[in-house]
């Protein structure tokens, strides 16, 4: 059974910084597409970073570039999002997603399958 469950968010100030995690069941995380996905208040989810299977391609959305970084543990299968430099308008839930057959592009949340509950993060002084 597969199933993603993150950790780890909470409140911080602006220019702060935060690890949220993502622990992955039920399947080899080489050969899945990873992603943070975030949805603030009122707007859409916006995919924030992403790992094509294999780890052969890296994406970043425009805003966090340079400030949040992606990363994983794999004998741990857990999936790390390091937030620096946070902005009040870096608040939103924080989803990790999974799935096996994304291969190039993956910032798109309608094409990922496995979603973990979330993890809220708040940036304010």
């Amino acid at each position: 059974q597969v199933q993603l469950v993150e950790s780890g968010g909470g409140l911080v100030q602006p220019g702060g910084s935060l690890r949220i995690s993502c622990k992955l069941s039920g399947f080899i995380l080489h050969y899945y597409a990873l992603a943070w996905f975030r949805q603030a208040p009122g707007k859409e989810r916006e995919g924030v970073s992403c790992v094509t299977k294999g780890e052969a391609y890296e994406y970043y959305s425009d805003s966090v570039k340079g400030r949040f970084t992606m990363s994983d543990d794999l004998p741990n299968n857990t999936v790390y999002l390091e937030m620096n430099n946070l902005k009040p308008e870096d608040t939103a839930i924080y989803y990790c997603a999974a799935d096996p057959y994304i291969d190039y592009f993956c910032l798109k949340s309608d094409d990922f399958d496995y979603w973990g509950q979330g993890t809220q993060v708040t940036v304010s002084s």
